[in-house]
This record gives C-alpha cells, sequence and structure tokens, in this order.
C-alpha cells in the first residue's frame, strides 16, 4: 500500500511560491493559445502543488523546483494540448463514450494529467509500472476532482481496451512505444509521441506496419529547448 506524504516538512512548497507562478502560468497558456477557466487554471497551479509535495517522498520527477517544473513539466505538457484537441475534435462521435487516451509510462502525470484538466470530456488512463506512480494518479484524480482520470499499475503490454489516442512523453523508443501498446490501440486509433528534438534515427528504425504521418514542432513558453508531436498510426494493410 503506499502511503500519502505529509503536508509538513521542510522541502514544502510555501503556497505564496506557488501562488507567484500564476501569472507565468496565463502568460504562457495565452502564449499556447489555449482557451482554460478559472477552474482549470486553478487545478493546473494544485496538480504542480501536488507533484512538489509527493516528490518529496516518492521521486517522480528529477526536477523539484516549482518554476522550473512551471516551464519543463506543465508549460511543455501544456503545448501538446491544442493539438491533442484538434485532433479529438476530429473523431466521429460515439453514442454514451467519451473518447479514450492512454498515456503510457505516466510517471508523475505528464502529460496526463493535464490532459485531463484542459480535456474534461477525454477518458484519460494513465499506466505504470510503478505502483507509487499509479498511487499518484489516483491521489491528482482525488484531489483534483477528476473523475474521467485514472491510475492503473500495470504493464501497457497487458491492456486491451481500445484507445483513440495513445501517448506518451519521454518514454521510450518509437518502436518499442508502439509495439507495447499496439494491443490497446483502437481501429483508427492514433499514437502521439512526445519528444524533443525530431527522432530521425528511430523513426527511421520503425517497423513498416507502422506509419509516421506528421512530425508537429512545439514552441514551450519560457524553455529554450526543441520539441515536437510525433504522430504515429498503424500502416494501411
Amino acid at each position: 500500500m503506499v502511503s500519502v506524504p505529509e503536508e509538513r516538512g521542510p522541502g514544502a512548497a510555501p503556497a505564496a511560491a506557488l501562488d507567484s507562478l500564476q501569472a507565468p502560468l496565463r502568460a504562457g497558456v495565452a502564449a499556447l493559445g489555449l482557451e482554460l477557466d478559472e477552474a482549470q487554471h486553478r487545478q493546473l497551479l494544485d496538480f504542480l502543488a501536488l507533484l512538489h509535495k509527493w516528490n518529496r517522498v516518492y521521486n517522480l520527477t528529477a526536477v523539484r523546483d516549482p518554476r522550473e517544473m512551471l516551464t519543463h513539466h506543465l508549460l511543455d505538457s501544456l503545448a501538446a494540448v491544442v493539438p491533442l484537441q484538434r485532433h479529438l475534435r476530429a473523431l466521429p462521435p460515439e453514442a454514451g463514450r467519451a473518447p479514450r487516451l492512454l498515456d503510457v509510462g505516466a510517471g508523475g502525470g505528464l502529460p496526463g494529467v493535464v490532459f485531463a484538466i484542459c480535456c474534461p470530456g477525454l477518458q484519460v488512463d494513465c499506466v505504470d509500472t510503478v505502483a507509487k506512480k499509479a498511487a499518484f494518479i489516483q491521489q491528482a484524480a482525488a484531489t483534483l476532482r477528476l473523475p474521467r482520470l485514472r491510475g492503473l499499475h500495470a504493464r501497457v503490454e497487458s491492456l486491451a481496451d481500445p484507445y483513440h489516442v495513445v501517448s506518451c512523453r519521454a518514454f521510450a523508443s518509437l518502436a518499442d512505444f508502439t509495439a507495447w501498446s499496439r494491443a490497446a490501440l483502437a481501429p483508427q486509433g492514433v499514437w502521439l509521441a512526445m519528444k524533443g528534438r525530431k527522432p530521425e534515427e528511430e523513426i527511421a528504425a520503425l517497423p513498416q506496419d507502422v506509419q509516421v504521418f506528421h512530425v508537429e514542432p512545439l514552441a514551450v513558453p519560457g524553455l529554450q529547448a526543441e520539441r515536437c508531436i510525433v504522430w504515429l498510426r498503424p500502416a494501411a494493410g
């Protein structure tokens, strides 16, 4: 059983420090062209506070300064939201069923929790082989009141429920990511792989039955580094 970290301790992020991130978060959201309401802005900051709190005990990320967490994690994940929303709008509606996204190797909930906050109509399942990381996702879902967010403690290879989008962020090579998660991909589903610079060698190493149909550059506010989404799908047979 994974216990919830207590609030006290020298590593706790002061409320004032997190509140000071409101303005740069809003500026970043605006720069990305995102339309978020007040509740979503608060959820993002509350998620950052939760990540900082749990990170003291469970080492979810090597980034420990809240300001760096904002740029390297929160804004980095937010940069993929508009492309994701565009893809979701193009999906044919399914009566009575929300579109489904599986985030693989979810770690500290990046980008899965961010997707769940920004796309409240989306069912987001975050899978990780490490129990404490899956437990963190469950805690985030409860704390942030995200009923369509779940943490799954499992190997992605064991999942066979169909997902419209299977995502990852700095998880594995494209070949391994697509091979391990293929059984979870719905018919007509796509993979969304968040990478740094365009991974030319990984793309060249993909099997013939996996097709890259778009490499989408991302600009992360406040971060001077290359980022992109590699969009993939099974090749037509």
